[in-house]
């Protein structure tokens, strides 16, 4: 059975321990799809020169963030990791040296949203970094060459936010500025239009997109599950919000999902 792609805004760090509509919405969403054999994970919290993959048998939980209760720092997410899957992964990336990194661990981009989808830990887990060096097309284009893996029993995972501008960021603050309300709105409103081309040149988006994306690092894990949409999948948008002013949790489902 084929399965779904996703993109996840994972928010704050908080979100892997406390109790939120977001988090809630990624455990149901994760009982509405078939249980993966193994999770590819592209986080916006791994940016390297060039392109590399986990490859460790147990990755470490890194905690890779600050000012946060001991609570957090305490989080461990044990998962395994997958060399089989790293190295499927490395041979469908043709087009570049995807090299395997023995000593990375998962990021809290990763597992702060595998912890309430998969609590038990018990999935094999891969993550992808980003070579951020490289333009949007670049990363659209090499997450075309992952879609195999979704007749293969992989979940493929992005995790970022749509609009992320931490500068910006007001902590008292429930809902998203005027800006970043209208740039949230218009990404969803050309995901479910099919309007992939204009999302690889956000840059295009007007002056709203420089605001929400000062830098690409949280926006590009969107277009790895865009580039995976074939033309029988459904979209779907979902955690459809903004926060703290310049923050949206909008996450995407690309594929079917039960009813819940």
């Amino acid at each position: 059975m084929r399965l779904p792609a996703l993109f996840l805004g994972h928010g704050s760090p908080l979100n892997a321990i406390e109790d939120s509509e977001f988090r809630r919405a990624w455990a149901d969403l994760a009982r509405r799809i078939p249980r993966p054999q193994a999770v590819l994970c592209v986080s916006a919290h791994w940016e390297t020169r060039g392109v590399r993959l986990t490859a460790a048998e147990a990755p470490p939980t890194i905690h890779d963030f600050y000012g946060f209760p001991p609570e957090l720092f305490a989080v461990r997410y044990p998962a395994p990791g997958s060399r089989s899957l790293a190295q499927r992964t490395a041979s469908l990336l043709a087009s570049v040296d995807a090299g395997p990194d023995p000593g990375r661990g998962l990021d809290h981009g990763c597992w702060g949203v595998l912890v309430a989808m998969y609590p038990q830990a018990e999935i094999p887990v891969v993550q992808l970094s980003l070579d951020t060096r490289q333009p949007a097309r670049f990363h659209y284009e090499l997450a075309k060459q992952l879609q195999p893996l979704r007749d293969e029993g992989v979940l493929v995972l992005g995790s970022g936010n749509l609009v992320h501008n931490l500068r910006l960021a007001d902590f008292g603050l429930a809902a998203g500025y005027d800006w970043a309300e209208r740039f949230d709105a218009q990404v969803r409103a050309r995901i479910e239009a099919g309007d992939h081309a204009s999302l690889v040149a956000y840059e295009g988006l007007g002056p709203d997109a420089r605001l929400a994306i000062p830098t690409p690092e949280h926006y590009l894990p969107l277009l790895y599950t865009l580039a995976l949409r074939t033309p029988e999948d459904e979209v779907r948008c979902f955690n459809e919000r903004c926060v703290l002013g310049s923050i949206s949790m909008t996450s995407v489902v690309v594929g079917a999902v039960a009813a819940s």
